[in-house]
């Protein structure tokens, strides 16, 4: 359905640079990534930042994020705003929402650059994306992680269509060519995430998969370029 798939810079170019940075993603585009990938959490004062872990400070004087006002953070963590500033707006970003309180800084970040179809936001609950839904038009994606699909792929699809959730994520290895031609036969995208290896990533591609994350950007630009 994505020809050709979105290549996600997993935490920017995360193989080649401090993740989440300016600097990774930045190299990320230099590299070849069509996307970026980060998770997004809000501080204090409503401003939406990417990082991983969604706490600071030192070991044994931890904070969540939430509780710190954006001009406390170290200085390496940006704001969404300022990766776009940086980067600009031509590629897709993916955003894990960790803390849902930072749905509506992220998804307003990308309103007032003009880009909130190319934002791609996920969460493990579909609940809490069958909620989003009706308030923005970025792409939403079920990510359960390692989590097993109890109700087989067929169901999960299915339900995805009915309430309108355009993605399912899931981990590269775990992908068969069936499988992603059955999420396309219910119109969702199939998402593949680590995937580091040069024969991870062209069978992802091979089978058809409309986007896939990795740390190594020189490898995702290789392979792309095999096929497109």
């Amino acid at each position: 359905m994505r020809t050709p798939p979105v290549g996600f810079a997993h935490r920017g170019a995360r193989a080649h640079a401090q993740e989440n940075t300016l600097e990774a993603f930045l190299l990320a585009v230099k590299l070849g990534a069509t996307g970026l990938e980060s998770d997004v959490f809000v501080t204090a004062d409503g401003i939406a930042v990417l990082d991983h872990d969604g706490v600071v400070g030192s070991l044994f004087r931890r904070k969540p994020i939430a509780e710190v006002q954006r001009s406390e953070l170290p200085s390496h963590i940006p704001a969404l705003e300022e990766v776009y500033e940086a980067v600009g707006t031509e590629h897709d970003l993916s955003l894990d929402i960790k803390d849902p309180a930072a749905f509506h800084p992220t998804v307003e970040a990308a309103r007032n650059v003009g880009v909130e179809s190319k934002l791609w936001l996920c969460h493990p609950e579909i609940d809490q994306l069958i909620e989003w839904r009706t308030q923005t038009t970025a792409v939403l994606v079920n990510s359960p992680g390692r989590t097993k699909v109890d109700e087989g792929l067929e169901r999960r699809a299915a339900r995805l269509a009915e309430v309108g959730i355009d993605a399912l994520n899931r981990p590269a290895n775990d992908w068969n060519a069936g499988q992603v031609a059955l999420l396309h036969r219910f119109e969702r995208l199939a998402l593949g995430w680590d995937a580091q290896q040069h024969r991870q990533i062209t069978s992802l591609i091979d089978m058809g998969i409309d986007g896939f994350f990795s740390d190594h950007v020189d490898r995702m630009a290789e392979c792309m370029a095999l096929f497109f």
